[in-house]
């Protein structure tokens, strides 16, 4: 019995120090190079399909909201907000707010989401379900505030300060937002210019890529 119960404790202690290094394994890293659009699709090939099944469903160019993602999390899947902090700024306090993943989507607008869509499985650490989400949004800033989907410049403002805060023009307080959605824009120009170029390599199927 004695002799048993040691066998099980080496098997369950090899396990606890390997499962760890397992799921590190296993995590989500960023592309190594996510200044270059086709870069990323190639190092990340099941992105550019979901990228693509995001333009197809909501008509949104994949460039806008990959620039977009760019800008909020460099595309680490657990990106989360600063720290907030009390105390003349010496302990900290959670987080200046509940955005979270890819997208940066905040827990109630990601709620909506859930809701409006009906993908109740959707998490926002998934790479799938935030461009869908982001398709979504940028669909529905179309609707709510007119705003083309191709503008980027437009959607990140709507994205950041909501479509009522658009619609109030609260961004005219934020000289440093209109800079950074100006930075979104050049960078969705460059995506768009990047993706023409190997567009038609991404869409060929896996058995065709064997024989490239």
């Amino acid at each position: 019995m004695y002799k048993k119960f040691k066998q099980f404790c080496i098997f369950f202690s090899g396990w606890v120090v390997l499962m760890p290094l397992m799921l590190v394994g296993c995590a989500t890293t960023p592309p190594k190079d996510i200044s270059n659009l086709c870069e990323i699709f190639y190092e990340k090939e099941d992105w550019y399909d979901a990228a693509a099944d995001m333009r197809d469903k909501w008509g949104v160019p994949i460039h806008v909201p990959m620039a977009m993602m760019y800008q909020e999390s460099s595309f680490r899947h657990d990106a989360l907000p600063p720290r907030d902090y009390i105390l003349f700024g010496l302990i900290p306090w959670g987080r200046v707010s509940s955005a979270y993943g890819y997208s940066q989507a905040k827990t109630p607008t990601w709620s909506d989401y859930i809701r409006e869509t009906g993908n109740s499985g959707a998490d926002r650490d998934d790479f799938e379900d935030a461009m869908d989400f982001m398709g979504w949004f940028i669909s529905k800033t179309h609707t709510v505030n007119g705003i083309s989907k191709w503008d980027a410049y437009a959607q990140y403002l709507n994205y950041h300060e909501g479509w009522g805060g658009y619609r109030k023009k609260t961004y005219n307080r934020k000289a440093w937002l209109k800079q950074v959605a100006k930075r979104v824009k050049d960078r969705s120009l460059r995506y768009a210019s990047q993706l023409k170029t190997c567009e038609a390599d991404l869409q060929k199927s896996w058995f065709w890529k064997l024989f490239d």
